[in-house]
């Protein structure tokens, strides 16, 4: 692959597995990966490169240490309160950053993975919620603690609605309780569980499976998913209608369709 060589930045590590899969991989360990503004300047900006970026058809993200992310970075956020607003504006445009950030995973033509094996929390638990994909270890839990502090997480609360049930979602929020893996998977909030020291695999293996196929309907497949879900049934299908056109006019249709008639292994052009 190309122009894929490690960030140096040591918050966020990037790095190409394989052909067509990278791994990100949140490297704060010792603030137990909370997002700070730079680590979400760092992750926006690298997931809007590798979404760019022609060869890669798969981004897997974890974390170092036993933490996956416990949110935004309390200690970072509560010494702004000594700034001359009382923090407002700090406040307000970590927000935005963070609310910017996940946009920009939904938004992302390449799938991302979620590789889960430790707690993931608030911001973290949102995180989750918003990669298309996640696996967890079966000592994985989940929170939106927010509502202990005197802080919904209200944020958080957008991606976890649009993943859980409501109720479910609804006694995350208003509980603030962790929540088992397996609760998670029963949730929908994650896709699969298995052992602790087996999340990285099985989450790379769903990589290569997604890597391997037409980047180009991939893309669309993604994109047209968030879209549609979005809208009123009617008007859903309308727009799913037209995409299925336009997907069968391409390229890569034409091959996969061929191939599948012939028996034969589809050559991808990717368009």
């Amino acid at each position: 692959m190309q122009d894929l060589s490690p960030l140096t930045q040591q918050s966020l590590l990037s790095e190409p597995v394989e052909a067509g899969v990278v791994r990100l991989t949140l490297n704060r360990p010792e603030a137990r990966n909370a997002l700070s503004r730079d680590l979400l300047k760092q992750l926006h900006e690298e997931i809007e490169r590798l979404g760019q970026e022609k060869n890669v058809g798969a981004i897997v993200l974890g974390a170092a240490g036993n933490v996956f992310s416990s949110g935004h970075d309390l200690k970072e956020l509560t010494a702004h309160r000594a700034d001359a607003d009382g923090g407002e504006a700090f406040f307000r445009e970590t927000m935005t950053a963070c609310s910017a950030m996940m946009r920009a995973i939904v938004a992302c033509p390449k799938p991302v993975i979620a590789a889960v094996e430790g707690r993931a929390t608030a911001a973290g638990c949102q995180l989750v919620a918003t990669c298309d994909l996640a696996v967890a270890a079966d000592t994985a839990d989940f929170a939106t603690p927010g509502v202990n502090i005197g802080l919904f997480c209200s944020t958080p609360m957008v991606a976890l609605s649009r993943n859980v049930a409501r109720k479910q979602a609804m006694e995350m929020l208003l509980l603030g309780e962790p929540i088992s893996a397996a609760d998670a998977l029963a949730y929908g909030l994650v896709n699969r569980v298995v052992s602790r020291g087996d999340v990285m695999a099985e989450a790379l293996g769903m990589a290569r499976t997604i890597a391997a196929k037409s980047k180009s309907t991939v893309a669309i497949g993604k994109q047209a998913f968030y879209r549609q879900a979005e809208m009123p049934l009617e008007e859903a299908y309308a727009y799913a209608s037209e995409v299925m056109v336009k997907n069968m006019m391409a390229a890569d249709a034409n091959e996969g369709i061929c191939a599948f008639i012939e028996k034969r292994k589809p050559e991808w052009k990717d368009k």
